[in-house]
């Protein structure tokens, strides 16, 4: 690497530990300038202007996700890869927010990021292989673009919520509905009858009036949450539901 690349990566590193550690607004050509130990216009003359930096810390900071991602072990199992490839971006998301608030935060159509455009290449790839395979019910694109909305959506939403109060089965649900839709294999089973019952009884809580104390309302529809969100009783798996070697690891949050 020549003293120009150095010089290069020397600035990206500075602006990438200042986006990690204090966000996006600290990432300023004075900040980055003082930190990589540059003059701010060698910042200008190596990136042309700060999106062109912030493109540079992003596919820096990326690089570690697209390896993951070219790293994943193919199997012959197109639509469990597929499942594979969510949990990797979720996360991602997850473990480098910054980075991914930079990647997906602002999304620009007249100026595309190179290294989220090598992701979606990745993702239309999984998806090719699910249609090689004759298990795709939608066509490739449409099936890209639902799996990418989701994902993301899905990414921002639970790097906007506090951590504690993330349901992080969040992301099992929606990658079960999301491919069980794009498969022709949409969950067929009717969800438990005390779930809907939960359900409709926590809606008419409401009209309770002073029947509750405060502390034994939460108590309760905390508890009728938890009957909501239950899982079918054994023995009625969905049709969506994974079997094989991915069921022991959905007890991971995020996978």
């Amino acid at each position: 690497m020549g003293e120009r690349g150095e010089v290069r990566r020397r600035i990206v590193e500075a602006a990438a530990k200042l986006l990690e550690e204090q966000g996006r607004e600290a990432v300023t050509t004075r900040a980055v300038s003082a930190a990589a130990g540059v003059q701010p216009p060698t910042l200008y003359r190596l990136f042309t202007d700060m999106r062109g930096l912030l493109d540079a810390v992003a596919a820096a900071g990326f690089d570690d996700y697209l390896a993951r991602k070219h790293g994943q072990t193919l199997t012959d199992d197109p639509v469990e890869d597929l499942r594979e490839g969510w949990n990797l971006h979720i996360e991602f998301g997850l473990q480098h927010p910054a980075h991914y608030l930079l990647m997906y935060g602002r999304p620009d159509p007249d100026h595309p990021n190179p290294a989220s455009e090598a992701a979606m290449d990745r993702l239309r790839m999984l998806v090719e292989r699910v249609a090689a395979a004759g298990k795709l019910a939608v066509g490739v694109e449409t099936a890209v673009s639902m799996i990418s909305a989701g994902g993301r959506g899905l990414a921002l939403h639970l790097i906007g919520t506090p951590p504690e109060h993330r349901d992080l089965d969040l992301s099992r649900r929606m990658r079960e509905s999301t491919i069980g839709a794009i498969t022709g294999q949409a969950r067929r089973a009717e969800p438990p009858d005390f779930a809907r019952r939960a359900t409709a009884l926590k809606a008419v809580l409401g009209e309770t009036g002073a029947l509750f104390t405060d502390g034994e309302r939460a108590l309760l529809e905390e508890l009728l949450d938890r009957l909501a969100d239950a899982p079918p009783p054994d023995g009625e798996q969905t049709a969506s539901t994974p079997t094989g070697r991915r069921a022991e690891s959905e007890l991971q949050p995020w996978r």
